[in-house]
């Protein structure tokens, strides 16, 4: 859906990290506050500004927020989480450092009870930041999963009831798993032990939120490629708000128009039978990861307070590509209803991109962020 026209918004740089910056030299290595080029235009809404927080971040996935405002982000291909800190306020950050390193693949990140968790592609680390927002000690491994196959990020967070989550892709594009917890959502308790299934037939459920009125946990579901006939259109992504035993149909079935539909290669109509559907259905092969409710985002409309903001990677296996944008999902009666553009400008006519948005959080002034991991950039959407 398309409910209102948007404004083009120029991409304009405040500020950006140095490039030869040694960001593990220094927790408080300065970013240079010079203008840089224009990298691309962006479009977002009238009303709001999109500008970068940070650059020089190569890779960046993930983002959580600490207590103090700073912003610890993943860099999967360098095995470390870099602190991000806007120390002045002013909306640009101005140092970046490694946080933590030696990781393997760390994607998901998450606070609780005096610790940053990190979910490594092979399992849960935590550890103790000091003073100077760095790692105390080498992490702790909570627990150990199998970090093989296709799908190797790995999410986490913490539930209302103080249990951890980690979402587990599938090691396959279609494939029965022998490997239990993968295409699934793990529940441990908070020192990552006593894990057991929580929800399951979840292809690759990459992006998590808590809902926060009902606690529900909600994912971002990239389904399957390559369906037959029309494997470009075919089947939608999903949202899905999951619940303790829940079976979400992968491998067997997928969702369309809201009812399970057998995968041509089982054709089980009675293993689709029982599975849950979709809460929403999006356009195939959109990619979509990191998502994050606004009840926080002050800075963002009354009328926004209850949506949530979903980012789009992008397709691969399209002859039109897709994706590569964040979206508005609009929420009623605690319920995905819609969706629609809300800052887009990634991709080019052409369908080549410059950057590939993967996650978004609200900043600790009511302003919103949004990772790009093939520009190595975070950017903030403010009023």
């Amino acid at each position: 859906m398309r409910r209102w026209a948007c404004a083009a918004v120029i991409l304009f740089v405040s500020a950006t990290a140095c490039s030869s910056q040694d960001r593990g030299a220094s927790p408080t290595a300065p970013v240079d506050s010079a203008s840089a080029a224009l990298t691309g235009q962006l479009t977002a809404p009238d009303g709001f500004r999109v500008a970068y927080f940070a650059r020089n971040l190569p890779g960046v996935r993930f983002m959580a927020l600490d207590a103090d405002g700073a912003v610890y982000a993943s860099e999967p291909g360098a095995g470390k989480v870099a602190r991000v800190w806007d120390v002045n306020g002013d909306g640009v950050a101005d140092s970046v450092a490694t946080a933590v390193d030696g990781l393997d693949r760390p994607h998901g990140l998450a606070f609780h009870g005096g610790y940053l968790y990190i979910a490594n592609t092979n399992g849960v680390v935590r550890v103790r930041l000091g003073s100077d927002g760095r790692a105390t000690g080498s992490p702790e491994a909570l627990n150990h999963f199998d970090g093989g196959g296709g799908h190797w990020t790995r999410t986490i967070v913490f539930g209302a009831d103080s249990m951890m989550y980690v979402s587990i892709g599938s090691s396959c594009n279609l494939c029965i798993e022998t490997i239990p917890e993968r295409a699934s959502v793990m529940r441990y308790d908070a020192n990552g032990q006593n894990g057991v299934r929580f929800a399951s037939g979840l292809r690759n459920a990459v992006g998590m939120a808590v809902e926060p009125s009902t606690h529900a946990l909600w994912v971002s579901q990239n389904e399957r490629d390559n369906l037959a006939p029309d494997h470009q259109n075919l089947p939608p992504e999903e949202i899905n708000i999951l619940r303790e035993g829940g079976d979400y149909g992968w491998p067997y079935c997928y969702t369309l128009h809201g009812a399970a539909v057998a995968n041509p290669e089982y054709h089980d109509a009675a293993r689709c039978a029982p599975t849950v559907p979709a809460a929403l259905e999006m356009q195939a092969h959109s990619a979509p990861l990191g998502m994050t409710f606004l009840t926080a985002a002050t800075q963002f409309p009354a009328e926004y307070r209850g949506d949530l903001l979903l980012a789009f990677h992008g397709s691969w296996d399209r002859d039109t590509p897709t994706g590569a944008k964040v979206v508005r999902v609009h929420v009623v009666n605690r319920a995905p209803v819609s969706y629609d553009d809300f800052v887009t400008g990634w991709q080019r006519p052409d369908g080549s991109r410059w950057g590939r948005p993967v996650d978004v959080i609200v900043y600790r002034d009511g302003s919103v962020l949004v990772s790009d991991d093939q520009a190595g950039a975070i950017y903030r959407v403010s009023r």
